[in-house]
């Protein structure tokens, strides 16, 4: 068997597309869910986590400068595995507690306009229509999660 060297074989290991998003509550439990004007559809707010920096922190980072705030994210409630599918690479979603907005912190939301166009507050049975079905089932993986110790993990978005 030929071993290659360390560097060249840290090299060759795959590389993984990776995001993370938050679920943010009104004080009427409804989630806070942001339109992109790059796609179709709802969103989590969050994002693409960045070369280097971790999946905690890119929500952190996402919701500053999509929302304006700087919420305290809690603890993961959902990791998922997506395979490939065609030009798609495999992925890692992390879905964290953003925890909830008061009023006034609502008022404050100050929209990034070359990323997003509206927010909205949705009941879990009013989610919206246009939103991809894998966010879709994340997005009620982590809601179920809440109020359970530990995170739930997620293979093409399925309970492992």
């Amino acid at each position: 068997m030929k071993y290659l060297p360390y560097g060249e074989f840290l090299r060759s290991l795959p590389r993984k597309r990776m995001a993370a998003g938050a679920l943010i509550f009104d004080e009427q439990n409804r989630l806070l869910l942001v339109k992109p004007v790059y796609k179709g559809g709802w969103s989590l707010p969050g994002g693409v986590v960045e070369a280097d920096e971790s999946p905690k922190a890119a929500c952190i980072r996402e919701i500053r400068e999509e929302l304006g705030l700087d919420q305290f994210i809690g603890r993961m409630l959902v990791v998922d595995y997506t395979p490939p599918n065609g030009e798609k690479t495999e992925s890692l979603m992390f879905i964290y507690d953003g925890g909830v907005l008061s009023q006034e912190a609502l008022n404050g939301i100050r929209l990034q306009a070359e990323e997003l166009e509206e927010f909205g507050l949705f009941e879990r049975g009013s989610l919206p229509k246009v939103m991809s079905r894998s966010l879709r089932r994340q997005i009620l993986a982590a809601w179920d999660q809440r109020g359970k110790a530990g995170g739930a993990e997620l293979e093409d978005q399925e309970r492992v």
